[in-house]
């Protein structure tokens, strides 16, 4: 048998029902995968090996038992540090949070997984207060790409990406305000879905409001389908919650009679939504992609949404909310803060409240837009990011003419503002033999359908995951 630390967490589960592997022997080979890669990685900002193989022998004993808590029982997965998680600090990359405290509430996702008995093997980094798209923090330092160490993993859910590509976590959950698991997934060639607003509780409330998703990271969609039946439903804690979805989705995605033929699927195809720049490296391999769905039986037309770049809107409601996030802080402990956040919080600050309502308008408007469009196409495919992954420890490219990251991540935050469902899942390399991603957006509330296309893609082109350097 491969190492455990290579298997996906549907494989693992396959051998402990074979009684072939244990969970406690899973945790065990991903913990010893983490001591040789994350020195070099930097994805963990927590790890606490007691606790973690506690919860694997736990989990060994109920299997021995026949007495399993839920689908993930026993499976290793790792935590945003920007989720809430028992007995852990939360400390999102910062130096102004104290690491003393009562850490007595899980998020809702985090406390379902731990319902179903899943095992938690530590808390992965991220830009500070998950501010921007690539991950570094004043706390932790750079995190890397498992790929090439030299390069970022993008962010903000940048050391959940690395730790599932690099074997050190089957299963992550991350965040997602801009594009904070598909930018990651797109650097990493991993898979993400961002679900559409509410459909994984959130809590507490995020200060950049409604633009703030929980979403899967794997490395392949089946995982990812998984994971989302297991951290799905209301929350009463999150009034935006949704209900569970009528069908689960690791059932959406299953192959059979039917599920990877695409025929009638009316499928839109963007190579750069009318105003982007793309490397033609990812131009490429994207475009292939594309003519993959075609081949299933999709119609694929390639047409633009209509829709302008809503950079400017974004960065009122993203930077607004970053202000909020730092309201409390004394001058003292602003000094503390990732300079780049520091900006931003004060450009933020200076917003009227006119200013955000006009964004919001704005915002509401390319909602409508997109509502419209997919009553015409049932997806809309574009590239994750435009370019590959670059120097690690940058907030943008060489060469950027924007020097905030959302200059270059013009795929991502727009359909954070429409609340859609977007997946990332990898289609090529690079010559430089980086991972590039493939953006596939649903309507809202059609995150099934997204699974279902992205399980149906995968099958057709499994792609090449992470083997090591």
């Amino acid at each position: 048998m491969a190492d455990a630390a290579d298997l996906t967490a549907t494989e693992l589960l396959a051998e402990y029902r074979a009684g072939t592997l244990s969970p406690a022997e899973a945790a065990g080979a991903v913990l010893a995968r983490i001591e040789r890669d994350d020195p070099e990685l930097n994805a963990f900002c927590l790890l606490d090996e007691e606790t973690t193989l506690d919860m694997a022998r736990a989990a060994t004993e109920r299997w021995r038992r026949g007495a399993t808590l839920g689908p993930l029982d026993g499976v290793p997965v790792s935590i945003k540090d920007v989720l809430l998680t028992r007995g852990w600090p939360t400390l999102r990359g910062s130096r102004t949070i104290d690491p003393v405290g009562r850490w007595d509430e899980d998020a809702p996702s985090v406390a379902r997984l731990r319902e179903q008995g899943a095992v938690f093997v530590g808390k992965t980094t991220t830009p500070e207060f998950a501010w921007k798209g690539v991950t570094d923090n004043p706390l932790t330092g750079v995190t890397r790409n498992p790929w090439d160490p030299s390069r970022t993993p993008g962010g903000s859910s940048g050391g959940a990406a690395a730790a599932v590509a690099a074997g050190m976590a089957p299963l992550a959950l991350g965040t997602d305000g801009g594009g904070s698991v598909r930018i990651p997934a797109a650097f990493t060639g991993t898979f993400t879905i961002k679900p559409t607003y509410g459909r994984i509780p959130h809590y507490p409330a995020s200060p950049f409001g409604t633009l703030a998703h929980t979403g899967p990271m794997t490395n392949t969609v089946a995982d990812a389908a998984l994971l989302l039946d297991a951290v799905c439903g209301a929350d009463g804690r999150d009034w935006s919650s949704l209900p569970p979805p009528d069908v689960a989705f690791a059932e959406a995605g299953a192959p059979g009679e039917g599920r990877d033929d695409l025929t009638g699927l009316r499928v839109a195809f963007s190579p750069d939504l009318g105003f982007a720049e793309v490397d033609p490296e990812v131009a490429a391999p994207v475009a292939s992609a594309a003519g993959v769905f075609a081949e299933l039986g999709a119609k694929v037309e390639q047409v633009d949404p209509g829709f302008g770049d809503p950079v400017a809107d974004f960065e009122v409601l993203w930077f607004a909310g970053a202000a909020k996030v730092v309201e409390h802080l004394s001058p003292q402990e602003r000094e503390l803060l990732d300079p780049g956040l520091r900006e931003i919080c004060e450009q933020g600050a200076r917003y009227s409240a006119l200013d955000y309502l006009t964004a919001t308008a704005r915002r509401m408007e390319l909602g409508r837009m997109m509502g419209v469009f997919h009553e015409r196409y049932d997806l809309l495919l574009t590239p994750t990011t435009p370019i590959a992954a670059f120097e690690a420890g940058l907030e943008v490219p060489p060469g950027s003419p924007s020097p905030r990251w959302t200059g270059w991540t013009p795929f991502t935050y727009p359909f954070n503002m429409t609340q859609q469902p977007a997946a990332s899942l990898p289609c090529g390399f690079t010559s430089r033999g980086l991972p590039v991603g493939l953006q596939v957006v649903g309507a809202r509330h059609a995150d099934a359908l997204v699974m279902a296309a992205c399980a149906a893609y995968e099958r057709a082109r499994p792609w090449r995951r992470f083997t090591g350097r």
